[in-house]
């Protein structure tokens, strides 16, 4: 039609005709959301018009595709992660039940902090899939600092398990509580971002962070103490 660059249709139709653009508006959708309505859609295009091929894409698509990807790796990641850690502590502890024990401290924390997240929110996006492989190995450490001084106890100096649990208590507390406050004030500052990801991350690592604290400090020593018996 011989109009100047930009005003034409180049960026709608290709020049030979055979492919088209179509651009379809939203309203907000979840990742879920989001990749039902790509494969309803290729479903119907499969059914009423199978001589076309249909390629759909936007930000939005691959952050969807990308973010459920991460999800499933991280899952078994994660589990894979626990179990050697678990047999790992096993050895250097050379006890299987404070291997096993290990378990429940290091799992507990980040399942608790997701089902908060389900009642603010609710949505697991990108930010959110890497929270726990990132406080996985904080959380580890927490957990290892406290068993390691309670068995100390227990072996070494022949302490009954409440005893144990003091001594644990009186040399690694101060510091598991010093680290989480200033990890937590850390990753607080974090959702202050106006960038969604940056922001939902920062909040679900310091929760995950201080349930880990929480079950470290009032749910293990209880819970190697009935091991004990």
């Amino acid at each position: 039609m011989s109009l100047p660059y930009g005003l034409d249709l180049n960026n709608q139709v290709n020049i030979n005709k055979s492919g088209s653009r179509l651009i379809v508006s939203l309203k907000d959708l979840s990742s879920n959301q989001m990749l039902a309505f790509e494969q309803r859609t290729r479903l119907w295009v499969e059914t009423h018009l199978p001589i076309y091929s249909v390629e759909a894409t936007s930000p939005t698509l691959m952050f969807s595709h990308i973010g459920k990807r991460n999800i499933i790796r991280m899952m078994g990641g994660t589990f894979c992660a626990l179990i050697l850690i678990s047999m790992i502590l096993m050895i250097a502890f050379k006890s299987i039940r404070l291997g096993l024990v290990s378990l429940v401290p290091n799992l507990i924390p980040a399942g608790v902090a997701f089902g908060l997240w389900y009642f603010i929110d609710g949505r697991i996006g990108l930010g959110l899939s890497v929270v726990t492989g990132l406080t996985l190995g904080i959380v580890v450490d927490d957990t290892v600092h406290f068993m390691s001084k309670y068995r100390f106890a227990r072996q070494e100096r022949q302490m009954s398990q409440e005893d144990a649990v003091r001594y644990a208590f009186s040399t690694v507390g101060v510091a598991l509580w010093i680290t989480s406050v200033v990890l937590v004030s850390g990753f607080a500052i974090l959702t202050l971002s106006h960038f969604t990801m940056n922001s939902t991350m920062g909040f679900m690592t310091a929760m995950t962070i201080t349930v880990a604290l929480v079950m470290d400090l009032l749910f293990l020593p209880p819970l190697l103490m009935r091991m004990g018996k």
